[in-house]
């Protein structure tokens, strides 16, 4: 988290986001503002999402200096960051013709 630090305005969204990083990196089986929140002992998930949408932050300094991170930890400057939001399974019934359906990838039934 010092490397990235300097990029929350507050000093409350820095070490809630030290926290929602832990939430991310734990054996949660799903990770969302609500489960990262009781995860670290937080009686609402209205903070990690005031973190997400609300806070001051540089979001996209955040990105440079973790693909920073990831190359010199791989020593490799082709190294590409791929952040995949998508990753989630399709629950229900109902179809959203322009979302991808990962469930065909994953050869999952319904």
């Amino acid at each position: 988290m010092g490397r990235i630090a300097g990029r929350f305005a507050r000093v409350e969204a820095r070490r809630r986001a030290g926290r929602l990083v832990l939430g991310l990196l734990s054996d949660l089986p799903r990770k969302n503002c609500w489960t990262i929140a009781e995860w670290v002992g937080e009686a609402t998930p209205h903070g990690m999402q005031h973190l997400l949408c609300r806070a001051s932050w540089d979001a996209d300094a955040v990105r440079d200096d973790v693909r920073d991170y990831v190359v010199e930890q791989l020593h490799d400057e082709r190294a590409v960051l791929v952040v995949d939001e998508t990753g989630d399974l399709k629950k229900g019934t109902r179809r959203t013709p322009r979302q991808f359906d990962w469930r065909r990838v994953q050869d999952q039934p319904d």
